[in-house]
């Protein structure tokens, strides 16, 4: 039986789950049956959304956790129609590498034909052509590669300059930002930039919501994790174990208070997560019973002390 409930991303994307599973140093960590198994179970509880980026630069070793991913849902059984798939653009060789070129190569690993989301990015370079890039981006929805698009840790300003050279060129422009959001990262998520563009119907995809583990109980990841904004970790560090006695206090696990705390933003349409274990994805699962239960005011309350970059990030984003 379907557990997860699904929200609009933007006004004109598709329904995804509140839920999302991600495959940054996943698929390629785990054994493939289980891989399946975790895969099948996850779209038999209603998770829909799967975001299979290629996460490989030239010069770095070769990854195949998108490839995998192909093999994954076709052994699972799972027809394209059942799940909607989310691809990353990097700006980093753009434009010289067009678009179009990245997006096919991404899809051919991952043997589909299109993809429902695309998020571009960190914008990295002070002279990225926005008004191209929308031009560009259109195109991409025009030739029915692309339903919907969204970016990647942007700041509001470059947001709002990018839909308003996406609505000249035809497109609805973007319907997602993907933030990092934590009970220890809220000043971007929380602050007032993004609330104006939340307040127009862009949604909110929440990523790193555990720290690559930190906040989960991992004092010592085993994985590469996120970049540091602020330069807070270690602050984060010392966080989890208070973050550990108000989930025990709730009768819940970590993990499952970082999940259900940014389910309570508004704006959030749904929660990208990495899990290479079946115990993992069933224990955020439970973080949609930990939010029925406690509700959105008093968790945002109970973790107000841990926030972490309230005076060292900008609202604004990078």
């Amino acid at each position: 039986m379907s557990t997860v409930p699904r929200r609009r991303i933007g006004t004109c994307g598709p329904e995804a789950s509140v839920l999302s599973l991600g495959s940054w140093h996943t698929y390629d960590r785990m054994d493939f049956a289980d891989a399946v198994a975790l895969v099948r179970r996850a779209v038999d509880l209603g998770i829909n959304l799967f975001d299979v980026g290629v996460y490989g630069f030239p010069g770095h070793p070769p990854v195949f956790t998108d490839v995998l991913f192909s093999a994954i849902v076709r052994a699972a059984g799972i027809a394209r129609d059942d799940y909607l798939l989310s691809e990353k653009l990097w700006l980093e060789g753009y434009p010289e590498q067009p678009l179009r070129d990245q997006l096919e190569r991404a899809l051919f690993r991952v043997g589909a034909d299109r993809a429902d989301l695309v998020v571009l990015g960190d914008i990295r370079r002070a002279d990225l052509d926005l008004r191209r890039l929308a031009a560009d981006l259109a195109d991409l929805e025009a030739a029915g590669l692309v339903g919907c698009w969204g970016v990647n840790n942007w700041s509001a300003t470059s947001v709002r300059t990018l839909r308003d050279h996406a609505l000249e060129a035809g497109s609805p422009g973007p319907q997602l930002a993907q933030l990092k959001y934590s009970p220890c990262r809220r000043s971007i998520p929380d602050g007032e930039p993004f609330a104006a563009l939340f307040s127009e119907g862009i949604s909110l995809q929440a990523s790193d919501v555990m720290e690559g583990g930190i906040l989960a109980g991992r004092a010592t990841p085993t994985r590469e994790i996120g970049r540091d904004p602020g330069g807070i970790r270690d602050q984060i560090m010392a966080a989890a174990k208070g973050l550990a006695e108000v989930a025990a206090d709730l009768e819940a696990t970590p993990a499952q208070l970082c999940v259900a705390f940014t389910l309570a933003h508004p704006a959030t349409c749904t929660v990208l997560f990495g899990v290479t274990r079946m115990r993992q994805l069933t224990d955020n699962v439970g973080a949609l019973a930990l939010l029925e239960r406690v509700g959105a005011e008093r968790l945002r309350e109970l973790v107000e002390p841990f926030w972490a970059d309230r005076d060292a990030v900008d609202p604004e984003g990078p």
